[in-house]
């Protein structure tokens, strides 16, 4: 195998796949990625086992041959050296080294390097899709909906289905719906797609693999391309200007179990409606919660005709409180929030005015952007 390529090509590249790649030694092979060099396309193959990253790398093919490289390793490489960088290995028979993969040596410049590698027949093999449908969805649309619901999906939640986001589809329908929740608040948002699912489908993708995902939608690109698989999904991102179009492949495992119905969450028709400044409120909120319980992060609404007081009290430091003028005709209630949950939610959204649609004390509150039904929000107040 013998390539050259530039370095800020395969700063790039790396860059991409350096949460990918595993950083604990319980699988070697997964803190190496697979450089394939080919005639007629040379690739980058990345995995976790939970997800898999294949990319083009764009150099000048000398000899073709497939090897697993330490990824972190080149990256530091890469980073520091001047210049192209030329990446070089013996025939795959070369087993001088522990683990039979052989040398890669780096010239760039006068630096030069000898890296232990791994035999590319020891990379997991990329998982073949079987009876997969296919959808597809703007790619600034599609980074839209995942920066709108991330955030209030699960981390490292016991009930391992709240880690992650729902895609769902239904047949006979154009469009898309992503929600996140981790059970004290939810974020729910509906865009058009391209295509149809023969049957409902509710996918749950991890929280890891979407945020990953993320990276290659802020690029040039139009279009997504969504293969529904039955334990994973693939995406087919294509990037680039006219004159270099690159193709990306990210495949993610899916998360096996029941998602929250969350049609059942979102309340129908809450009576009593606020409509205040975006952000007004959030800076309100930001002030007041200085003084909250670190832990709970509480902050009392106290609500009368068109008067909102955000307070908050903690023994140990002291209190807060600031009025805020609204547009509410409702009777007088409090209620208790979370004010980095509710803070979050005001920071996903884009209108200058936004909607509390509330009931009582305890039940869930819905938040929305003022003219826009495609994006929900559900906060759960809290006991005061």
């Amino acid at each position: 195998m013998k390539i050259i390529v530039s370095k800020d090509e395969i700063q790039e590249k790396l860059s991409n796949i350096q949460n990918i790649v595993e950083k604990r030694n319980t699988m070697p092979i997964l803190s190496h990625f697979l450089l394939d060099v080919g005639k007629k396309g040379t690739y980058i193959v990345a995995t976790d086992l939970g997800t898999a990253l294949k990319e083009q790398l764009e150099g000048k093919v000398e000899r073709e041959g497939k090897l697993c490289i330490p990824a972190r390793k080149l990256f530091e490489i890469a980073r520091e050296v001047e210049g192209d960088l030329l990446l070089e290995s013996g025939d795959e028979s070369d087993e001088s080294v522990s683990g039979g993969g052989g040398w890669l040596t780096v010239k760039a410049g006068a630096s030069n390097f000898r890296v232990a590698c791994l035999q590319a027949n020891e990379f997991p093999a990329w998982p073949v899709m079987e009876d997969s449908e296919e959808i597809a969805v703007d790619s600034k649309t599609l980074l839209e909906m995942i920066e709108r619901t991330i955030y209030s999906a699960g981390e490292s939640d016991t009930r391992y289905t709240l880690n992650g986001l729902l895609f769902h589809a239904k047949p006979d329908n154009t469009f898309l719906t992503i929600v996140g929740t981790d059970g004290h608040r939810l974020a729910m948002i509906k865009k058009e797609m391209h295509g149809a699912v023969k049957g409902e489908k509710r996918i749950i993708v991890p929280r890891k693999a979407v945020s990953e995902l993320r990276r290659f939608l802020d690029r040039e690109s139009e279009k997504v391309t969504i293969s529904i698989g039955s334990s994973h999904l693939l995406f087919h991102v294509r990037t680039g200007s006219s004159d270099k179009v690159e193709a990306v492949e990210f495949l993610t495992r899916l998360i096996e179990g029941t998602y929250p119905s969350y049609e059942q969450v979102i309340p129908p028709s809450n009576e009593k409606k606020v409509f205040i400044k975006r952000d007004v409120l959030t800076k309100a909120l930001r002030r007041v919660s200085i003084m909250s319980r670190e832990r709970a992060n509480a902050v009392r609404f106290d609500l009368e005709q068109n008067s909102l007081v955000i307070s908050s009290s903690n023994p140990d430091i002291g209190e807060a409180r600031e009025e805020v003028a609204i547009d509410y005709t409702g009777d007088k209630i409090s209620l208790g929030f979370n004010a980095r949950y509710m803070i979050d939610v005001l920071g996903a959204m884009m209108s200058e005015q936004v909607i509390l649609e509330l009931q009582d004390q305890l039940s869930p509150v819905l938040v929305r952007e003022e003219g826009n039904e495609d994006y929900r929000c559900v906060v759960m107040p809290m006991r005061i």
